[in-house]
């Protein structure tokens, strides 16, 4: 085999192995974002319990202060329209995920069936 060859082939073989990191890093990273079940790197049980308390009694503040400013739904999510989010977190919770994604799209926190296409603007429960 001549070296042009051979130079094509590990060029082909490098390319191969940094797209398959790529994309199992971006199923890693989307496998908790649409699923309300999975947990992320910043799940406790007692930042969860904390989540769904700050939800199920519509307190704002107390989820800015879970959140910490992390990822782009801080930025979309206010005071003003954080009941309608707290409502798509529970129907997601009850698995009416196209009745949440609805309340999402109306929000501006994506579209599709993957939930934010891995934008943080999902689920917060289990980051």
């Amino acid at each position: 085999m001549n070296n042009m060859k051979k130079k094509t082939i590990l060029t082909l073989g490098i390319l191969t192995i940094i797209s398959g990191g790529a994309l199992a890093l971006a199923g890693v990273s989307q496998a908790y974002q649409g699923n309300p079940n999975t947990k992320g790197p910043n799940y406790s049980v007692e930042r969860h319990d904390a989540m769904l308390k700050a939800f199920q009694n519509n307190d704002y503040d107390a989820w800015k202060n879970l959140m910490q400013g992390r990822g782009r739904i801080t930025q979309i999510i206010n005071k003003d329209n954080f009941s309608k989010f707290a409502q798509a977190q529970q129907l997601a919770l009850e698995g009416k995920t196209a009745e949440a994604q609805k309340i999402r799209a109306e929000l501006g926190l994506g579209s599709g069936g993957n939930f934010g296409r891995g934008r943080g603007v999902v689920t917060c429960l289990n980051r």
